[in-house]
């Protein structure tokens, strides 16, 4: 359904020194575009190829308009976890490098819609 999600980013190398080993928790790679003027301003994780024909990825970068990134209260990415331990370790990676915690990792079961959903955070 989705091809890919972006958020802005103030701070793209900051940005970068956490998600890699937070994604990285859950097996997701940094994507290599080839496109310099791109890999200037984002950075992106997961599967991308052929140029963005098949395109799945979770990206930060510049805003595009150029105005500062600010928070998008109400924003929200789920990420696929293959098991428990992948889950603690995304949560331990991402507190370990600044992250707050609204909730220990598990079920939100007030959240349930048609299938079960892991939430991590």
């Amino acid at each position: 359904m989705l091809s890919y999600v972006y958020f802005g980013t103030n701070n793209l190398e900051r940005a970068i020194a956490f998600y890699s080993p937070v994604l990285g928790t859950l097996g997701m790679e940094r994507c290599v575009t080839g496109d310099p003027e791109w890999d200037r301003v984002a950075a992106g994780w997961g599967i991308y190829e052929n140029g963005g024909a098949r395109e799945l990825a979770f990206w930060v970068g510049t805003p595009l308009n150029q105005q500062p990134a600010t928070v998008g209260n109400g924003s929200m990415v789920a990420f696929t976890a293959r098991s428990w331990k992948e889950v603690d370790d995304f949560h331990a990676a991402a507190l370990a490098r600044g992250g707050v915690c609204e909730g220990p990792p598990g079920l939100r079961l007030h959240r349930l819609r048609s299938s079960l959903r892991v939430e991590a955070g």
